[in-house]
């Protein structure tokens, strides 16, 4: 969320980033049902007060999903099985809140702990040893459906 609404960087590939972010927002949100975590609001509350107002303001209209006590459960074996440092937990915790509550896919742009190859392939292997549906974990570019 945050580039969504973040001034404009300086570093090119951020730059790249907040562009695809708000070419994704503008042209394929609508085709989604969009839901976030609650773990999102806490995460977009803090830092610069016109930057909070500006992503809380993006995300008042989606529908948040609690941190159940199933999802917390969940998030400390995902911890576990993928390496996911302990520090990091919160994106356990997101990635466990879209399993329990059967979102399809958990967009981000957290590629060191989320919309990675090896922690996507463990998450995989932990849900399917426990039978749960595992989320598709990818960037906004991943769904933009080949538009440029």
């Amino acid at each position: 969320m945050s580039y969504l609404v973040a001034r404009p960087a300086r570093d090119v590939i951020i730059t790249a980033l907040q562009q695809m972010t708000r070419a994704w927002w503008e042209r394929r949100r609508n085709s989604y049902e969009l839901r976030i975590s609650d773990r999102v609001i806490r995460e977009a509350s803090v830092g610069d007060a016109e930057m909070v107002r500006k992503r809380l303001e993006k995300l008042r209209p989606i529908t948040v999903l609690p941190a159940t006590d199933e999802a917390l459960k969940l998030a400390k074996l995902i911890v576990k099985a993928t390496g996911i440092p302990p520090k990091a937990a919160e994106d356990a915790i997101h990635i466990a809140v879209a399993a329990t509550h059967g979102i399809d896919y958990l967009v981000t742009w957290n590629c060191k702990h989320l919309a990675n190859a090896h922690v996507i392939r463990r998450v995989g292997i932990l849900f399917a040893d426990q039978a749960l549906k595992c989320p598709v974990i990818c960037t906004p570019q991943e769904l933009m459906e080949n538009e440029p």
